[in-house]
């Protein structure tokens, strides 16, 4: 289904469906008149020599620089080129195409003064696969992600590089293939094109929405690791979790509850004489609740964001004014990423701990690196290591971003957000703690194979099922990378979450 955009009332699911999944995008009617009305208030204090920055002055440090009135489409043009000075490999294209849709949404609530055929044609590009090259490195998250979003502004004027149909072209040659007209720059609208923190939410959106997935799969993974290892079910009981009401400790509670359904596995060790476990079994609720507690909060940042005008300086059409302000500056999405990094950390973190539970027989009960033959193989020894490395580089990159500020533009920009480099590295956090998940199934199902031929809950069963139906039983040994691989993409596709639910239903309220 077409996205409509409204400048209002974009969702983060919207975000996904263009950028992951290509849907088209359609600008609302209702935004015509909004556009239109901002851009007169740019023509008239053109008309009438009122000096407003960033129309008819120079940028940053050289905003007291008067700019001629001939020379207005030309200030707009040199600050596109300028401002394209990004460095390193480049965004994904489904990064990209966030980062085009959030620009065309801020445009469409009619403060940048910006003319609408502007926006109509970067809407044309999204649908028409023109994608600019976008290097993820150059910007400080103030005033927004200048850097990057220049990129994108550079193809639109028929410069830079694209990609077309997943070939790379100039971007010229993209919008002739498309058959797109470059856009001829008029006042204000070069810095109404870069201004914004478009790439760092973009960045942000994705992550966060994955992260949510991700949730879903460490609750089934460690109620797999919590029966593999005959762990209790005690400590998900609804009694504990009421005394201590976090909206997620309460939830993963009873998502756990519906998975760990009585089972043979469970009864077979009902008079153990053990009394409580370990935490990294004991202690889920309260450590996956508080990182869930967390993505659902960046998750309501984003979505204030991304229906956010945030450029500078703003042009108001019903009150003919305009003015100078900060909503470029990154610092509410910074500190949520960073945020955000060290909550899926800690999934991550706790998810190794089971693993090293599982592979170690003084604590596992298990045979040896879950292998029958220790010494001669090595069984799953080494998927720990690959695990440990993972939640190391985690705390390294973990480290807020969002407390650096260097000052740029001769001290005019004073203090940055650095909220694309917290993004980015909330993306790698993210992509290392769906590894180390994925690890811990691979064990997980593992363990539940040596239990044999008692069975787990109704719920693990199909989870193993699917797991099996994509990595078999490790006989003897062979290299895990794709086996871990293939995990990852039972649980990309959501094939292990929909086996579950299939029994449970939704394990979580949307």
């Amino acid at each position: 289904m077409p996205v409509m955009v409204d400048g209002e009332s974009l969702t983060i699911e919207d975000v996904v469906q263009v950028a992951r999944h290509k849907e088209p995008v359609i600008l609302h009617e209702s935004t015509i008149p909004r556009i239109r009305s901002s851009r007169d208030v740019v023509e008239k204090a053109i008309k009438e020599g009122a000096v407003v920055y960033g129309v008819n002055t120079g940028f940053g440090d050289l905003a007291d620089v008067s700019i001629n009135k001939d020379d207005l489409a030309r200030l707009q043009v040199n600050l596109i080129r300028s401002h394209s000075a990004g460095v390193g490999p480049p965004f994904s294209k489904e990064i990209v195409r966030g980062m085009m849709l959030l620009r065309v949404n801020a445009l469409a609530k009619g403060y940048s003064g910006v003319r609408l055929e502007v926006i109509e044609t970067l809407i044309e590009m999204l649908n028409k696969d023109v994608l600019p090259v976008v290097p993820q490195q150059g910007s400080v998250g103030s005033s927004g992600d200048l850097a990057p979003l220049a990129h994108i502004a550079l193809v639109l004027i028929g410069e830079g590089e694209a990609f077309k149909s997943d070939k790379l072209v100039s971007g010229g040659e993209a919008l002739r293939k498309a058959g797109i007209k470059p856009i001829v720059l008029q006042a204000k609208e070069g810095v109404a094109l870069i201004n914004g923190t478009q790439p760092m939410t973009a960045v942000g959106v994705i992550t966060v929405y994955d992260a949510l997935r991700l949730i879903y799969d460490t609750t089934i993974a460690s109620s797999m690791s919590l029966e593999a290892l005959r762990g209790t079910r005690m400590a998900s009981d609804e009694r504990i979790h009421s005394l201590r009401p976090h909206e997620g400790q309460i939830d993963v509670a009873s998502a756990q509850r519906k998975i760990l359904l009585d089972s043979e596995i469970n009864q077979s060790h009902a008079d153990c004489g053990k009394v409580q476990d370990a935490y990294s079994l004991r202690c889920i609720p309260q450590v996956l609740g508080a990182s869930l507690d967390t993505i659902r909060y960046v998750y309501s940042v984003l979505e204030t964001e991304i229906n956010s005008a945030t450029d500078n300086p703003l042009v108001f059409g019903d009150d003919g004014i305009v003015i100078s302000g900060g909503n470029f500056h990154g610092q509410p999405v910074a500190l949520a990423m960073d945020f955000l990094g060290i909550a899926l950390s800690e999934i991550a973190n706790i998810s190794e701990r089971r693993i090293n539970r599982l592979v170690n027989p003084n604590l596992s009960e298990l045979p040896a690196f879950l292998t029958t033959e220790g010494g001669l193989e090595s069984g799953m020894m080494i998927a720990q290591y690959t695990a440990a490395g993972l939640v190391s580089e985690n705390k390294v990159l973990a480290h807020p971003a969002s407390v650096d500020s260097i000052p740029t533009s001769a001290d005019q920009e004073d203090h940055v957000s650095m909220g694309t480099i917290a993004a980015r590295k909330a993306a790698n956090i993210l992509e290392n703690s769906q590894n180390v998940v994925a690890i811990e199934y691979m064990c997980a199902a593992q363990g539940i194979d040596y239990l044999a031929p008692l069975k787990p809950s109704d719920p693990l069963q199909e989870a193993h099922k699917t797991i099996r139906s994509g990595v078999s039983k490790l006989e003897n040994d062979r290299p895990l990378s794709p086996d871990i691989k293939k995990i990852r993409e039972l649980m990309k596709s959501g094939d292990i979450i929909a086996s579950v639910e299939s029994v449970t239903g939704p394990l979580y309220e949307s």
